[in-house]
């Protein structure tokens, strides 16, 4: 109840200074409204009954020889600014109910919204070739938005390759900012937090949080593919499936199995040690190795980013810890990345009511929608 009483009145405090202001008061008032909708996740809120609806079309562009899809989100008034929504790993891809939810919340803020067809992302598998994906479509926005910002919008293991796709050449000028959602910059420290659940803040001492399983199970899907022996290919692909529906089901069955080469894997996704993981990843076949090395945002020259960060993470986050954003905006400074450390999301997804750090990045969005953020 207080924390309700206390929303209340910093809305009606927030609404007067914008019917009292111009646009720079009623931006608040707006970004507030826009965070409610957000929560509401498709359901009623002020923000939806106070602006029309979006369009949604499918789209197909293309960039060079190579033909993309998606769906495009356009606002019933003129677009103040374009967005591509990446969409998580998961097998609903672009059409997962709470991405629609948020694509449309984002064309009702007057942003022009792509979300593109991922499909390795709809398998449950991360490639190097899905930032190329991203880069056409910040390429298509770019080309259809008479220079207007340009955004890109990720989440989760999504923001490694939006990261890479943001230095690609061809669109590296054109990505105004980046909004990323439970972030990563270093793969090999995500892959020490959930085969160990240890992670930790810059250099500091371990920190120890039970990992989500999914994960992993989703790393071992996105990898099996690179190990040389189908059959133990298909026995990670299966292992993946078994714990992706339970993850108590057993799989020794499946790890007896094994090739060296595969045994060297799965000892990487026993160990529970994280002073073992480096040595336990150099054993990893060297196909594999080199793929990893290319989805890893920290192996890339992030500092050639000319994008400005927006990174939002829940504190306790079971699935990528808090300290890979923080990374991230340690290595960027603040004059190119803002970091919003919430205890209102369980990794993307939220748990109560807007909070007042939730509140300050939703504004920060919106003045990079109107090209009024500053350094």
């Amino acid at each position: 109840m207080i924390r309700v009483l206390r929303t209340l009145s910093i809305l009606i405090l927030l609404v007067g200074a914008g019917v009292a202001g111009g646009l720079y008061a009623k931006r608040p008032v707006e970004a507030w409204l826009f965070l409610s909708d957000v929560a509401a996740s498709g359901g009623p809120s002020l923000y939806r009954s106070w602006t029309d609806a979006p369009a949604r079309m499918p789209v197909t562009y293309r960039i060079g020889e190579r033909a993309r899809t998606g769906d495009l989100y356009r606002p019933a008034t003129e677009a103040r600014a374009a967005l591509l929504l990446v969409p998580g790993v998961a097998p609903r891809g672009k059409d997962d109910p709470r991405l629609i939810a948020l694509a449309e919340t984002l064309a009702r803020a007057r942003f022009r919204v792509l979300v593109p067809e991922m499909a390795g992302f709809r398998a449950l598998r991360v490639a190097p070739e899905d930032a190329r994906e991203i880069a056409d479509g910040v390429a298509y926005l770019a080309g259809i938005s008479s220079g207007r910002p340009v955004g890109i919008a990720a989440i989760s293991y999504a923001v490694g390759p939006a990261l890479i796709a943001a230095l690609e050449p061809d669109v590296k000028e054109r990505v105004d900012f980046i909004v990323g959602i439970g972030g990563f910059h270093d793969l090999d420290r995500v892959i020490t937090f959930f085969t160990t659940g240890h992670y930790r803040m810059g250099e500091g001492a371990w920190q120890h949080r039970e990992p989500n399983a999914y994960g992993k199970w989703v790393f071992v899907l996105s990898n099996a593919q690179r190990l040389s022996d189908p059959r133990d290919r298909a026995r990670f692909s299966e292992m993946a499936r078994r714990r992706l529906a339970d993850p108590e089901s057993p799989i020794d069955d499946l790890a007896r199995a094994l090739t060296p080469e595969g045994e060297a894997f799965f000892a990487l996704l026993s160990n529970r040690e994280p002073e073992r993981v480096p040595e336990l990843l150099d054993a990893l076949p060297g196909a594999l190795l080199d793929e990893l090395e290319r989805l890893n945002p920290a192996r890339h020259a992030l500092e050639g980013l000319t994008a400005r960060l927006i990174l939002v993470h829940g504190r306790d986050d079971p699935i990528i810890p808090e300290s890979e954003s923080a990374a991230l905006a340690q290595i960027l400074g603040p004059e190119r990345a803002r970091l919003y450390l919430v205890d209102s999301l369980a990794h993307v997804d939220f748990l109560e009511g807007a909070s007042f750090t939730l509140w300050r990045a939703a504004l920060r969005l919106l003045e990079e929608r109107d090209g009024a953020a500053a350094p």
